[in-house]
């Protein structure tokens, strides 16, 4: 940029009506330090307002034309979110906002719209947050009259069927599933029930339970308490004619009747108490720092100045307080982020998160604690206060450089209750923060012996114990189990005879405890079709074990070969074009219990289970007797045929995201391999629906195995 400004300088300079002439007077200085070149001050932002209607029926109407692309955009935002469901119906709204747009309306599937607005490259979509539901649409000028009627259907006159609640649902225990997965995440999720309170709506998680819970019902209830023209901001822009659109929109609102007013937002907090918050999180090289406290609202008169110590404190990249210290001076992190937050309708949450190597735990707390406490008693600059300002109006240009943006903005302060002419005075309301302004805030909000600290880790590789920080509480992030157990009865204490003889008949049919214990290895292949929400995915598992707790099962799948290993030591996948994964703990955990409830190790290992009968069932024409075995609090469930102790069923927990509750396997054949007879077919069934089927195609009893299949590749 300097280069061509200087080349523009000299073309302006030298021109051929100057050439020749007397010499010009020495030119103005040309600067060569940025802090030489003066900017103009900001232009004002001409701010078109959207056209504000508000119907009889209490509904608000905002249209904004904007010719530039034959598009139309719209948005009903509707007062109702997550906050207001019941803490036990914890993830509601994902439910709902999935299965309203899936699950169609009374006149057309959820499949059947997915054609319809396909072949007019038109989409309407439904979700849901915190504080909101919302039906949007986004359609070509000319398809508008086609699609409206659609928008206006799901707005309405939801279905939600039962098939598309349960997909939404296995992707919800999906997501459960894998919560614990990732350190950063559990690091967020934790702080927001650290600063609010565990029992404050907006901490609420879903759990197998609370999602297990919702119905078709719960689902039409929310709707039918929220989904009322006085509880919505319709937001509408692009290529139309204003007069038109209003006179098309009250013929499709005006005689829609009033409902029941949406309750106001929930403000109340129950913050935890200062002092240390540890995560035990084994499988990490590196600690997830976290600090919390109350924030503030946003139509709080201190917002601005607070907002302007924020980009001191933490943003403008590397030119905030935190970044300069814990990044550029130290080196203890590569980002770190914070500040005091300001909801909406409800206070934020004073939060500063990073991440840092494990031997720096305790000093980069230790450095982010001191960088709070100098909000208060380290002096803001002029030229801080001067470079947080530009860098804040800098940026905010870029939330109203198009009509859309400016739409979406006053639908926000329409939504909320904010003054029409918020945004066009945010810049007078940040220039006009002093310096006075940010010590008043500072001391005000900024309470270093408030904070929360949370730590996500290895605590065993820290340079130090937590506890020379003081008292630490361990946070529990245990995966609470689907409270519903594959039998009523509790899980036997010790075998009883019956289970015993049970036992040595099941043992006799697999080929004697001799042919068993000389069992060291196993490989296996299985042709598998399972169910996923894409349809059905055919596979081929070669599955190999090396007693007790070697396992590795290579998957030829559509997309490619994956690789599954887990021994004592490790667990990793390897990927199709993304080399080496290590297996997130839900899926070691999954994968142990599954392999220690598999029929073989059991009875290589009975000593290390207890073997109860427990009652009968009839299974086709076999009246067959129920072995539950259990070990360390796990308990399967075995259906044998007490005549030849052939095993025809086999019940489990579903551990692994597609599915929670009883997981239940049939076998329809059986074959012998080196002396042992195993099921050769199977089908899956978890919650009354086939999820998979397959049959074992070959089998070898004690390969020789090449040591290092076990071994984690290299990179």
């Amino acid at each position: 940029m300097k280069t061509l400004t200087a080349i523009a300088i000299v073309l302006t300079m030298w021109s051929p009506a100057s050439a020749g002439a007397a010499p010009a007077k020495a030119a103005s200085h040309i600067p060569t330090s940025v802090d030489e070149i003066k900017a103009p001050p900001l232009r004002r932002i001409n701010m078109p307002e959207p056209k504000r209607v508000q119907l009889d029926n209490g509904m608000v109407i905002l249209m904004m034309e904007d010719h530039e692309l034959p598009l139309i955009r719209g948005a009903a935002s509707i007062h109702g979110g997550a906050r207001d469901a019941a803490a036990a119906k914890a993830g509601l709204i994902e439910i709902l906002g999935s299965a309203w747009r899936t699950g169609g309306t009374e006149s057309k599937t959820g499949d059947e719209l997915d054609d319809f607005l396909e072949a007019r490259a038109a989409r309407v979509e439904t979700g849901g947050d915190d504080d909101s539901t919302a039906v949007r649409i986004d359609v070509l000028k000319n398809d508008f009259d086609t699609v409206f009627p659609i928008f206006l259907d799901l707005l309405r006159n939801p279905a939600f069927r039962q098939d598309k609640i349960d997909l939404a649902k296995t992707q919800m225990n999906a997501t459960i599933a894998r919560r614990n997965d990732d350190p950063g995440e559990i690091l967020d999720r934790e702080l927001n029930k650290l600063g609010y309170g565990p029992s404050s709506p907006y901490a609420a998680q879903p759990e197998y339970a609370t999602v297990a819970s919702i119905t078709r019902d719960d689902l039409l209830a929310f709707h039918k308490r929220f989904v009322h023209p006085n509880n919505i901001v319709f937001a509408i822009g692009g290529d139309f004619d204003s007069a038109m659109m209003e006179r098309k929109l009250r013929d499709a609102f005006a005689s829609w009747p009033r409902g029941p007013q949406a309750p106001a937002a929930p403000t109340a907090m129950t913050p935890a108490k200062p002092g240390v918050y540890f995560i035990a999180k084994s499988d990490v090289t590196q600690a997830n720092i976290g600090f919390v406290e109350p924030g503030i609202q946003r139509n709080n008169h201190d917002y601005f100045a607070v907002r302007v110590m924020n980009e001191i404190f933490s943003g403008g990249s590397f030119s905030g307080r935190l970044m300069n210290d814990l990044r550029t001076k130290r080196g203890l992190t590569y980002g770190v982020d914070g500040g005091i937050g300001a909801g909406w309708d409800h206070p934020g949450l004073f939060e500063i998160t990073m991440a840092t190597k494990s031997g720096t735990t305790l000093e980069s707390i230790d450095a982010v604690r001191k960088q709070v406490g100098m909000l208060r008693t380290q002096p803001f600059t002029a030229a801080e206060l001067k470079q947080a300002k530009e860098s804040i109006l800098n940026r905010f240009i870029f939330t109203m450089d198009s009509r859309q943006k400016m739409l979406n903005q006053a639908a926000i302060l329409e939504f909320y209750g904010f003054p029409p002419d918020y945004f066009r005075n945010y810049t007078s309301n940040i220039e006009k923060v002093a310096a006075a302004d940010l010590v008043r805030v500072a001391r005000k909000y900024v309470a270093p012996g408030d904070l929360a600290v949370l730590v996500v880790g290895n605590e065993k590789d820290f340079e130090k114990p937590l506890s020379t920080l003081g008292t630490v509480t361990p946070v529990d992030i245990t995966i609470p189990e689907l409270n519903a157990a594959p039998s009523t009865q509790a899980a036997p204490a010790a075998s009883n005879s019956e289970g015993t003889a049970l036992l040595q008949k099941v043992t006799e049919f697999t080929g004697g405890k001799a042919k068993i214990d000389a069992v060291r290895a196993v490989r296996e292949v299985t042709s598998v079709s399972r169910d996923t929400p894409q349809g059905v995915m055919d596979m081929e598992v070669e599955s190999t074990v090396e007693f007790p707790d070697r396992h590795r099962a290579v998957m030829k799948m559509p997309m490619g070969e994956v690789t599954v290993v887990m021994t004592p030591d490790a667990g990793f996948m390897l990927l199709p074009g993304m080399g080496t994964r290590e297996l997130p703990s839900s899926q070691r955990d999954a994968a142990r219990t599954e392999s220690k409830q598999d029929l073989l190790t059991i009875l290589k290992h009975p000593e290390k289970y207890t073997f109860a009968v427990t009652g009968t069932e009839k299974i086709g024409s076999v009246d067959t007797k129920i072995l539950e075995v259990s070990s360390d609090g796990d308990t399967v469930k075995f259906f044998v045929d007490p005549a030849s102790g052939k095993v025809l069923r086999k019940v489990s927990r579903a551990r692994g995201p597609m599915a929670q509750g009883d997981q239940v396997t049939d076998f329809s054949a059986w074959g012998t391999f080196g002396g042992i007879t195993v099921p050769t077919a199977f089908t899956t069934s978890a919650g009354g629906k086939q999820v998979a089927s397959g049959k074992l195609t070959a089998m070898e009893i004690n390969p020789v195995l090449d040591p290092k299949i076990w071994e984690k590749p290299a990179g």
